[in-house]
């Protein structure tokens, strides 16, 4: 098997690390396999602390024959190779086998937030053609809304009823290309989009991971996120390359608070984790300090933390952060290793190991110390497949060569980038990625609303909240009471993320001379 892992045996310098580095990624590939057969039978793969505060831990023999059965059960359940099956479960032990097992399958596991309301839920059903959904009873009102007729397991009876099914022989034989996930990420304009990813975007996860946890594993690291494993950064940045390298991971049911999360990371004994930026802020808020931390790195992204915040990590919780940034088409392209280069307060760091990140013009001209598109040079192994379903946006995404983020930044003289803004207007809240389209499109399915429009504004605490414009109908009249309507209706059919922190009521909203809402003057509004 290919392993483009780090070698960091005599390494000292940014620049030896990413000379020493090159991909080794084999033909064929099962990202199910290597995540449970390929371990250690006998090593503990996660540690779960349950609603009382009771630990158990699984070993990856339990992890292999349990997604070997579910697959199984899938399998009788009529899911084939490249069938999308839906999974809306928070964090827990069946999130993390139903992933292995339709991977073991050949299938696509289709990652969805326990956040989302019955019309983000249905779109995404809809438009990836799941087959069947797996959840449970808490999500289970809003999956038979969103998907009325659409084959159900809930986790319970149901689920252990899979898990007591003939296992099968063996995995399906994957290629490295073929589809493994899809996960949707937000535009502005329209639906959101589907990323599909192959088995061989672990490899590209890899570099990345290594550097933001300071060449993690070590002997007893136990690696945490309060992130849900239904996005990237959850999925992607934590749970899967740790299994690949047989790290244990712990989950806690539980909704983050500060003091609690930093009890937890000291009673399991964390040595690694992936915190995003509005829960660390979170925890500076909460005035938490704690010198019984056994951390030794911090992994953080979405947004820059500044100085400050960096300060306080190492002061209070005793320990490094490594910011870094990607986006589901592309993750973990850029970041910092601290041990390695220095760490310059606001910027997202360097390119990582692997991956070639520059800023280009309009012309697709290479810029240093002048703002333009951050674009990654494709091909590259933690890229996307394509869009689901959309070779026009797949094509759009892509020139001469380069992934075009649609994120704008600056490179400076040494290589680190610095994040400007966002060139299609994604609204960046709390770590997640908000399309304003979803929103406004929600807001219109309100009988009141005759027209709107989302923009991001800046929140000390979120980075940014959705802000809502509203023009409504004839007749009816501006209220507090409609105010806080509205907000219900997006909360209730989307997700509380984005709901509009601030509705504005407006005669008409500003357009360009093609008709096009001019976002950048209502946000000065």
């Amino acid at each position: 098997m290919g392993d483009p892992t780090l070698s960091v045996v005599g390494v000292a310098t940014y620049e030896s690390l990413q000379e020493s580095f090159e991909w080794s990624i084999p033909a064929r590939f099962n990202m199910g396999v290597a995540c449970s057969d390929d371990q250690s039978p006998g090593s503990p793969a996660l540690r779960i602390v349950d609603a009382a505060g009771s630990v158990s831990t699984v070993d990856f023999a339990r992890v292999t024959a349990m997604s070997d059965r579910v697959a199984g059960g899938l399998a009788a359940l009529g899911i084939r190779r490249g069938d999308r099956v839906g999974i809306v479960l928070p964090q827990s032990l069946e999130t993390a086998v139903t992933h292995l097992a339709l991977w073991k399958l050949g299938a696509v596991s289709l990652p969805l937030a326990s956040l989302f309301g019955p019309d983000g839920l249905a779109y995404r059903l809809s438009d990836s053609g799941s087959k069947l959904v797996v959840t449970n009873r808490d999500n289970l009102a809003k999956v038979r809304e969103a998907a009325p007729g659409l084959p159900l397991v809930v986790t319970g009876a149901e689920f252990e009823e899979l898990g007591d099914h003939e296992p099968i022989d063996h995995a399906m034989d994957t290629a490295s290309e073929d589809p493994a996930y899809l996960i949707y990420t937000s535009g502005t304009t329209g639906q959101p989009k589907g990323a599909l990813h192959a088995h061989r975007s672990l490899f590209g996860h890899l570099p990345g991971f290594e550097c933001y946890y300071e060449f993690a594993p070590r002997p007893g690291d136990l690696i945490w996120t309060p992130a849900d494993w239904a996005w990237i950064g959850g999925l992607m940045d934590v749970l899967i390359p740790a299994w690949y390298f047989g790290m244990e991971v712990l989950t806690a049911d539980h909704d983050f608070e500060p003091e609690w999360a930093a009890d937890l990371m000291a009673e399991q004994r964390v040595t690694l984790a992936f915190i995003p930026p509005t829960a660390l802020k979170m925890m500076r808020a909460a005035g938490v300090t704690r010198s019984d931390l056994r951390l030794r790195a911090i992994f953080t992204g979405g947004e820059p933390l500044g100085e400050e915040m960096l300060l306080w990590a190492e002061t209070e919780l005793g320990a490094r952060i490594n910011e870094g940034y990607g986006q589901t088409e592309c993750n973990l392209v850029v970041g910092n290793c601290g041990s390695v280069w220095p760490v310059r307060a606001g910027s997202m760091g360097r390119a990582l190991p692997g991956h070639e990140v520059a800023i280009l013009d309009e012309e697709g001209n290479r810029l240093l110390g002048e703002e333009g598109e951050i674009s990654v040079r494709s091909p590259d192994p933690v890229m996307m497949l394509e869009y689901w379903n959309r070779p026009d946006a797949t094509q759009d995404k892509y020139r001469d060569g380069w992934l075009l983020t649609g994120d704008l930044g600056v490179e400076d003289e040494d290589g680190y980038l610095w994040f400007r803004s966002r060139k299609d207007d994604v609204i960046s809240s709390m770590g997640y990625r908000i399309g304003p389209g979803e929103i406004e499109e929600s807001l219109m399915g309100h009988p009141a609303v005759a027209m709107c429009a989302v923009v991001g504004v800046s929140d000390e605490i979120r980075g940014q909240v959705p802000a809502a414009f509203v023009v409504l109908r004839d007749g009816v009249g501006q209220s507090e009471k409609l105010m806080t309507e509205l907000q219900d209706h997006v909360r209730t059919r989307l997700a509380a993320h984005e709901v509009p922190r601030r509705v504005t009521f407006v005669d008409d909203l500003p357009r360009t001379t093609t008709g096009k809402v001019m976002r950048r003057a209502l946000r000065d509004l």
